[in-house]
């Protein structure tokens, strides 16, 4: 792979020089159009609003890029895939989903599309220059589906104007017997939340002790506990043993342990100290409230922690934001620092060019257009995200991190405590087939233990009806 885009490079350098390359590439494809379809997430709408007219005056190709919500963005890209419709040139494709679409040829391979098409490749083009989170995206061989343009880590935020706040220190040492501080154990997190709960009903605020993004009929609740929750017990992968293809602990599988049932149980009970809007809340809405000053503390993800810290404008808690790594249990942060676990999700995704495209050439040139090291920094401030390694060394970007409590510092040192999704073709049916008793336990009609239990013989039963045996 690393020789493949070296090549390229070499390739295009020994090209004639041209005045321009957008101008010169994009030539050949004066009043085309390609569309593009994501979810509605500051990294997307910054594509939409800047990135996306930017390439229509460098090129003339024009750009339609629609961003919706979550599960509409699913339903339009795939069944346009499935249909080989050719509606959209470029699609989002989050970084769990890229196993299903590999394994259906969705997507154009395009390191083999730029070894074929070397005056299509910008001569300061190089896969190379990506972070370690293209890796999500290939094959294989190695080769190349899509090109990052997001990529964060799912941290746990708390306000420093309370935790740093005198008389609030005093009273919670006084109550609890320990010094005030960001949670580094699940007992902590606990009283914590329970605390400024209080706090808030005593001083009569909209004050919450912890976000949870606990929607009982969206898979955002499913999402944070199996990708965020449950790991930090140490529980991985779903609690799925991908040597026999099981889930529970019957069968050799983790998915209704105890230590499955502890988080579970954790989790739940957080709910009642967290704001009302919670059962409904995505990933959207943990971010909208806690940057309304509606939580103390909570797991946010990390497109949304540059905004929450600076945008006064849609923030109320600008200034005040503090950034650290979850609380997790004994051993699981030896574990994810020995590679042999993770303590979260290293979230994301990239775009990439369905085979149904009929603009592929000219959505290449897109996908090119938005890895320029001169757009990252502007972007990264908008949507909280990095995609290449030289991005971290921009002062724009270190001037950022320094006002978000060092969010970006973070994500270099620590991102590789964190993973993302299993490598599953399987991902959205056994999630679809598990997560309606994640919303049964959610609104009290399960326990944890009933919950796991049944979520375990659901996935076996799910993973025997697609063919998935011991190996």
């Amino acid at each position: 792979m690393r020789h493949l885009a070296t090549s390229f490079v070499a390739l295009a350098v020994a090209s004639p020089a041209m005045a321009d390359f957008w101008s010169d590439a994009g030539a050949a494809y004066q009043g085309v159009t390609i569309r593009g379809v994501s979810e509605s997430t500051p990294p997307s709408n910054y594509v939409r609003d800047v990135l996306a007219p930017k390439f229509t005056e460098a090129t003339g190709i024009q750009v339609e890029f629609e961003t919706t919500s979550w599960d509409q963005m699913y339903d339009k890209a795939i069944k346009d895939m499935e249909a080989g419709s050719g509606i959209y040139d470029f699609v989002y494709i989050e970084q769990d989903a890229i196993y299903s679409y590999l394994s259906r040829d969705f997507l154009v391979d395009m390191t083999k599309m730029m070894a074929e098409n070397p005056a299509l490749v910008n001569p300061e083009f190089s896969f190379d220059n990506f972070t370690s989170f293209i890796d999500y995206f290939k094959n294989a061989d190695g080769d190349v589906f899509g090109v990052p343009m997001e990529a964060f880590i799912k941290v746990y935020l708390y306000r420093k104007d309370l935790f740093e706040n005198p008389e609030i220190k005093a009273s919670f040492q006084e109550k609890y017997g320990y010094e005030l501080a960001p949670a580094k154990t699940f007992q902590q997190w606990h009283d914590i939340a329970e605390f400024f709960t209080q706090y808030g009903l005593d001083n009569g605020e909209e004050l919450y002790g912890t976000t949870v993004q606990a929607a009982s009929g969206h898979p955002a609740s499913w999402y944070e506990f199996w990708e965020s929750i449950a790991p930090l017990y140490g529980v991985y992968n779903w609690g799925i043993n991908q040597d026999t293809w099981t889930a529970s602990v019957e069968h050799g599988g983790r998915m209704n342990s105890p230590e499955a049932v502890e988080a579970l149980t954790f989790w739940l009970d957080l709910i009642k100290y967290a704001p009302p809007e919670a059962t409904a809340s995505t990933w959207d809405e943990v971010a909208s409230s806690f940057a309304a000053g509606r939580a103390a503390q909570g797991l946010v993800y990390g497109e949304n922690a540059t905004w929450i810290a600076t945008n006064a404008e849609k923030s109320s808690v600008v200034g005040n934001v503090g950034v650290a790594l979850p609380p997790t249990a004994e051993g699981v942060m030896e574990e994810a620092q020995a590679g042999n676990g993770y303590i979260g999700y290293y979230d994301g995704g990239a775009f990439g060019i369905p085979h149904s495209s009929k603009n592929k050439e000219a959505a290449l040139l897109f996908m090119e257009y938005i890895a320029q090291p001169e757009v990252q920094a502007d972007w990264a401030e908008a949507g909280g995200r990095i995609v290449l390694n030289s991005t971290y060394d921009d002062p724009k970007v270190q001037e950022i991190d320094a006002k978000t409590d060092h969010y970006f510092t973070l994500m270099k040192d620590s991102g590789d405590l964190f993973a993302g999704a299993p490598p599953y073709p399987f991902h959205n049916q056994v999630r679809e087939a598990t997560a309606p008793f994640i919303y049964e336990a959610i609104i009290g009609n399960l326990t944890p233990q009933e919950a796991l239990d049944k979520m375990a013989e659901t996935t076996e039963t799910e993973l025997k009806n697609l063919g998935y045996t011991a190996n």
